[in-house]
């Protein structure tokens, strides 16, 4: 049986990954074997960028953290993983699949997006979806479209008015 040290250190890694799930509006397990130290460190950095990250912890420590907040990724644990997690829904399934294609060594296991468990054909789906930056500047230019229209209609009519 593990010393007391012991389980007090890999609850402390256990308690990490239930709070970094808690505040995570998506996580992604994806398979790394086969990435070179400068690959990873490439993969890091793009992941930064959008204020998300990765970290490998042992399956176990991810198995029982996963556990204890009622969520079932048994499967996707079986050989190494590492678990991606950012604020974004989108933008870590994005770069991990971008990634994914340039480096055929990535493959992503599961994910979870908002609570929802989602497969790899789901993760697939999701990293076709523009970012939240994307969808509000295609937002903003629909808005701008309008407005331009009304103050167009706004102009004409004031000209008819003036005619009259």
């Amino acid at each position: 049986m593990a010393s007391e040290k012991a389980l007090a250190k890999k609850q402390v890694i256990i308690d990490e990954i239930k709070d970094r799930v808690k505040n995570a509006n998506t996580i992604v397990l994806f398979d790394y074997r086969g990435l070179t130290d400068a690959e990873t460190k490439e993969l890091r950095i793009k992941l930064k960028e959008t204020n998300s990250d990765y970290k490998v912890y042992k399956n176990t420590l991810m198995a029982r953290a996963f556990n204890e907040l009622d969520i079932d990724l048994n499967e996707a644990l079986k050989g190494p993983s590492a678990f991606a997690f950012g604020e974004d829904q989108v933008a870590p399934i994005k770069i991990l699949s971008q990634f994914a294609k340039d480096h055929e060594a990535l493959k992503l296991k599961v994910g979870i997006i908002d609570g929802e468990k989602a497969d790899q054909a789901k993760l697939a789906e999701y990293a076709t979806l523009p970012s939240r930056d994307e969808l509000l500047t295609m937002l903003a230019g629909g808005m701008i479209g309008i407005v331009r229209d009304l103050s167009i209609c706004l102009d004409l009519y004031s000209q008819q008015k003036e005619e009259n």
